[in-house]
């Protein structure tokens, strides 16, 4: 059965008159690799029901039909059964709600019992033919929401949305002691710790790192935040709070105290972008972990 993702377009009056290639890769931001995809790989290219090449003029009220190749998985994913939480899911895109102490993707010390191996085994419970496509990551420790695209075209999408600043992130997070001013911002270079592999630092050489919080409730020990990102650097919530003496709870590499906690208390708790496909809004919310809750409450009662 060729259940692969189809999209169909009428030609509009502005399209009339070009090539079938140029109202793919202009007005539908189609790839060159990926056009190149579905002529070797078992796509196809159709305009009112008919096979066509890249060359075939159009005209207006035209139907353009494309469907994408089936998709292998990159070598050495391995698929694994492994329950997690999909928050959202269409033809295009899941919205997971990750656990915390998994990996997003396999790595030199986690290769396998990540969350990429998990998905491939469902795509392939649902004969689903294709790789992973995260469009967000989130370290092992850290829990909550990412989006993952089940084709490159979904995928290339919203890599663009991102590189716009259009894919909007919130995260909630633990920070040890009082943390003033109790709203702010942090702008502050992150780059390579010369003297680790994983370990990033504010550095005067790094690349710009912009973080904005907001206390939600402080106690002498610890503090509730609301994190937004400007930038995404890896580990950017970390290194920052740590750089200004306030590490988050659980976070060992950046000086943090476990408090009782096996990971750092850092959560996404909010995610929104406009699909697109549907050109909807789309908007996810998840609640911080147990551990993390209870942590909230115990020095609440306080």
């Amino acid at each position: 059965m060729n259940n692969q993702p189809t999209f169909t377009w009428k030609v509009d009056a502005a399209s009339a008159n070009s090539s079938l290639r140029a109202f793919l890769r202009v007005r539908k931001q189609i790839s060159k690799k990926m056009l190149a995809s579905i002529k070797y790989h078992g796509g196809s290219l159709k305009v009112n029901g008919q096979e066509k090449t890249v060359r075939e003029t159009l005209a207006e009220s035209d139907t353009v039909i494309m469907q994408l190749p089936p998709e292998s998985p990159s070598i050495g994913l391995i698929p694994e059964s492994r329950l997690f939480d999909i928050v959202f899911e269409d033809e295009h895109f899941l919205v997971i709600n990750k656990e915390a102490g998994i990996a997003t993707i396999p790595s030199r010390e986690h290769p396998r019992g990540t969350l990429a191996n998990a998905v491939l085994a469902y795509y392939q419970s649902k004969q689903i033919q294709a790789t992973f496509h995260p469009v967000n990551r989130l370290d092992r420790g850290t829990s909550g929401l990412l989006v993952v695209a089940k084709h490159r075209y979904a995928h290339d999408q919203m890599s663009k949305q991102q590189q716009a600043g259009m894919l909007n992130r919130r995260y909630e997070a633990l920070v040890q002691g009082v943390v003033q001013p109790a709203d702010g911002t942090i702008d502050a270079p992150i780059g390579r710790n010369p003297n680790s592999i994983i370990e990033r630092m504010v550095t005067s050489d790094g690349k710009l790192a912009v973080t904005h919080y907001q206390t939600l409730f402080t106690t002498p020990e610890i503090t509730h935040v609301r994190v937004a990102l400007e930038t995404g650097r890896t580990h950017q919530i970390r290194v920052h709070f740590a750089s200004i003496g306030h590490p988050l709870a659980g976070d060992s590499l950046y000086g943090g105290e476990s408090l009782g906690l096996t990971h750092q208390a850092l959560h996404s708790c909010k995610l929104f972008f406009v699909h697109p496909f549907t050109e909807k809004e789309m908007v996810f919310e998840a609640s911080p972990p147990d551990d993390f809750q209870q942590l909230v409450a115990q020095f609440k009662q306080v």
